[in-house]
C-alpha cells in the first residue's frame, strides 16, 4: 500500500542506470530510474503499455519514428509493442507505469 523511496533497494543495470522497483498492484506495476548524464536505455520494445514522467533532467527519447526532447515535468505515454529509446539529458530521474505488469524487469542493458 505504501512504498518508502528510501527503503527499496536499487539496482545498477547498466552504465549510469539505477533502477527501483516501486511496486506492482493489481494491474500495473511502477520503476523509478536515476540516470547519469548521457546514459542509454537502448532500443527495445514490449507488449506493455508505458507511462513515464520526468522528475529531473531529461531525454531524448525516440517512440516509433518520432524523435523528441523532454524536460523535468514532461511525461510520454508509449503504445504496446513501439520500438522506443531513452537517452538521459544531464542527471535524470523518472518514473515508469507500466499496464499490464512487466514482469521481465531487465537484470542488464
Amino acid at each position: 500500500m505504501f512504498c518508502y523511496h528510501k527503503k527499496i533497494s536499487k539496482k545498477e543495470i547498466g552504465p549510469g542506470v539505477v533502477l527501483q522497483v516501486l511496486g506492482t498492484g493489481a494491474r500495473m506495476n511502477v520503476l523509478h530510474w536515476n540516470m547519469a548524464d548521457k546514459s542509454k536505455v537502448p532500443l527495445h520494445q514490449h507488449p506493455h503499455e508505458q507511462f513515464g514522467y520526468v522528475i529531473k533532467g531529461g531525454f531524448a527519447m525516440k517512440v516509433g519514428n518520432e524523435e523528441t526532447v523532454l524536460h523535468a515535468g514532461d511525461a510520454y505515454f508509449i503504445p504496446p509493442d513501439v520500438p522506443h529509446e531513452f537517452e538521459a539529458i544531464g542527471e535524470t530521474e523518472a518514473i515508469d507505469v507500466f499496464n499490464p505488469i512487466k514482469k521481465d524487469i531487465p537484470e542488464k542493458l
